[in-house]
């Protein structure tokens, strides 16, 4: 049988929801420092830092004790019989309870009369605390992932006249105006050090006085074109000075050098051979380039036509030359001649169809005396050199002559049917059965009324 509870809780968690009823008359004051820890905030972000695996899991551990410790409470009837049960942790002295609980995943004998029993887990949230006890641990028994305390709602209060020092939604506040101020500091900072300092940049200057930044201007450099200027001697134009310098021209009494023309011709003719070879050589390839593509896309399509069933070019070469029609255009032409003789206007010419039907008609006609009883089929014996000995030949024609015969009455069938056959109607039954009733109910009357007579 159930203890009866007063107060219930729900802690959200990373794992799941974990709903806890607390028996507040068995463990008042660990109920009450539950409950104003709870209000308080203090389990708000707290990990599950301790798993033992089917035997417990533990957490409210975040700073260390979260004040004075309070003593036990034991009560005979509370003890660890199965999973779920919700106790308070302590250090292994007695009294020392503070923040920190425990949560069985099985039964546990063995902590009888050593830790407070307060609460128990009910409903599938069960489940998500075993959950948590599968979970991956390292050497030291803690979750490679724990998972975390998100909020801790409580359902059904049992201590009106807590006053908690701050509620969590107040230390929430403060919590995210905190952070926010953090940020803050930080983006100062940031900014801070991104400016230069020109204090460590000055030489036997003011050093307190503040160094401003001048903005750096680039000087662009006048590109010279001779070639678009019109007048080169234009001082807005910077020309190289080689353009500037004129060529100096020889004195006239001086002749001029003959050497250097051979020399000019020379190059001239070297230069163009080397044009010739290289057009050539730029043909040469292009053509045998181009001869190649065209011999890729031979192939292709002989492939193509292979991969679809076709013939290729050779092989239809070598069949025209062998001479006569394929066997597909024989096939044709056996079908040509009947080719749209199904559209209107065109009429089919079933002369044999007809002829065939009548000849069957005769034959049949030709049977039906013998059918009837007056002659008799006689069958003919098969010709020794048409059927061998134990062969059996199928020359039977007595099926032309059967004539189908039916018994002028069934008036045997109807009456047998009667006879063994019997419709029952359910609505006549019931009129039956309502007046039977009847003539039972005035029988009985009628005999009430004869002994009141006599």
């Amino acid at each position: 049988m159930a203890l009866p509870t007063n107060g219930r809780v729900l802690l959200d968690t990373t794992a799941g929801d974990i709903e806890i009823e607390l028996w507040s008359k068995e463990a008042p004051k660990a109920c009450r420092n539950f409950i104003a820890l709870a209000m308080e905030g203090y389990y708000d972000g707290v990990i599950f830092h301790r798993v033992v695996p089917d035997f417990l899991v533990q957490t409210g551990d975040r700073t260390g004790p979260a004040g004075r410790g309070f003593e036990d409470e034991i009560h005979p009837r509370l003890r660890f019989a199965h999973r779920g049960l919700v106790a308070m942790a302590n250090n292994g002295t007695k009294n020392s309870n503070d923040s920190q609980f425990i949560i069985t995943l099985d039964r546990a004998d063995e902590l009888h009369g050593k830790h407070t029993l307060f609460g128990r887990c009910v409903g599938d949230t069960i489940y998500n605390v075993m959950k948590i006890g599968a979970m991956e641990l390292d050497d030291n028994g803690r979750p490679l992932y724990p998972p975390k305390i998100k909020s801790v709602r409580i359902l059904e209060n049992p201590f009106d006249d807590i006053v908690p020092r701050i509620t969590a939604e107040e230390k929430r506040v403060q919590q995210r105006a905190r952070q926010a101020a953090i940020r803050e500091r930080e983006e100062v900072a940031r900014r801070k050090g991104a400016k230069k300092d020109n204090k460590l940049l000055s030489f036997g200057g003011d050093g307190d006085a503040e160094v401003e930044d001048e903005p750096v201007v680039f000087k662009k450099k006048n590109i010279a074109r001779p070639d678009l200027v019109e007048n080169p001697d234009q001082p807005g134009a910077l020309l190289p000075d080689v353009i500037r310098s004129k060529p100096e021209k020889a004195p006239l009494g001086e002749p001029k050098r003959d050497s250097e023309k051979p020399a000019a011709k020379a190059s001239s003719e070297d230069i163009s051979k080397i044009r010739e070879t290289h057009q050539k050589e730029k043909a040469a390839g292009s053509s045998a380039r181009q001869a190649e593509i065209e011999k890729m896309e031979a192939e292709v399509k002989r492939l193509a036509r292979r991969r679809e069933g076709a013939d290729s070019d050779e092989e239809r070469s070598k069949k025209k030359a062998k001479g006569g029609p394929s066997a597909l255009e024989e096939e044709l032409a056996k079908y040509a001649k009947g080719r749209g003789a199904h559209r209107k206007g065109r009429k089919k010419d079933e002369s044999d169809v007809l002829a065939a039907l009548a000849g069957f008609r005769n034959k049949l006609q030709g049977s039906a005396p013998a059918a009837s009883g007056e002659e008799d089929i006689v069958e003919e014996p098969a010709p020794a050199g048409e059927a061998e000995a134990g062969m059996e030949v199928d020359d039977d024609r007595g099926f032309m002559g059967h004539q189908l015969q039916f018994p002028k009455g069934n008036e045997e069938e109807v009456q047998k049917a009667e006879r063994e056959y019997e419709v029952i109607d359910p609505r006549a039954r019931g009129a039956q059965a309502r007046e039977e009733e009847r003539e039972r109910k005035r029988a009985q009357t009628r005999g009430r009324g004869g002994r009141g007579r006599r």
